[in-house]
């Protein structure tokens, strides 16, 4: 099975892990990441402002590249994965929206969120299936602790994003009992990191990753596991644990971690 693939700018930076054990997993799982030719950045934010066409035309662009290849559109990070899934609503549901970004783009045929946009965590869960993937384990990480950290972005706002349940999800912690750990349930794992107000209001954004991560230190947990790089950098200046991305663990399990 082949997906486009939209990596994201983070990803070629600060991130690459994130990417790297994301493709040498998938090649493992028996699946192909194609990335897209000519993806431009996200934008990092989703554009709320619903006349703020012109930053929603690169998700639409790669929506629309993933379509006429007829296949799903995959993004391992979170920010990326909500912006395009939120761009993929309003084309396929706000005619406003829809009008005048095809009248921006001018493509061969008009774009209405026909693209299915999927986290490399649900190709997992529901192409792959987890007890398929704890088959392929050849390095179960038994005995690690491990606390899911989802944050916002995969879960909220939830009639959109469908991913899992906002208030109580569990892909995470299924996905690291497939992969031989122990997950750790701890009250503040779909709490927000600080995000971006971690370059207006340090102070505040530490103090909310300090409450995160001193709570799931408190239940035993050996280290945090995201999705989302600008969640671990908040989450590391902490300081209390370590913070890996969940395809770092993938590919230690899988065996294709160097």
């Amino acid at each position: 099975m082949t997906y486009s693939y939209y990596p994201g700018c983070t990803l070629r930076t600060k991130a690459k892990d994130l990417d790297t054990y994301a493709r040498r997993s998938a090649e493992a799982l028996g699946f192909t990441l194609e990335e897209l030719d000519n993806w431009q950045c996200c934008g990092g934010v989703y554009p709320l402002g619903s006349d703020e066409i012109a930053s929603k035309l690169p998700s639409v662009r790669a929506l629309n590249d993933a379509k006429e290849k007829g296949q799903d559109l995959v993004a391992v990070c979170s920010a990326c994965y909500h912006v395009l899934k939120r761009v993929n609503d309003d084309m396929a549901n706000v005619a406003d929206i829809q009008t005048r970004a095809n009248n921006y783009m001018q493509l061969d045929a008009p774009y209405k969120g026909e693209t299915t946009v999927l986290h490399f965590l649900e190709v997992l869960r529901d192409r792959v299936g987890f007890d398929e993937l704890k088959k392929k384990v050849v390095n179960p990480l038994t005995g690690r602790k491990i606390g899911a950290y989802y944050g916002c972005l995969l879960l909220r706002p939830s009639d959109v994003m469908a991913f899992d349940n906002a208030e109580n999800p569990t892909i995470l912690e299924d996905f690291i009992r497939a992969i031989g750990a122990t997950p750790v349930i701890y009250p503040y794992r779909n709490e927000c990191c600080g995000g971006y107000i971690s370059l207006k209001e340090p102070e505040l954004a530490t103090s909310m990753c300090d409450k995160i991560t001193g709570s799931a230190a408190g239940f035993e947990a050996d280290c945090l596991v995201t999705a989302c790089p600008l969640c671990k950098y908040n989450l590391n200046k902490s300081g209390k644990l370590p913070v890996v991305y969940f395809t770092e663990l993938l590919a230690e399990a899988l065996g294709v971690k160097e």
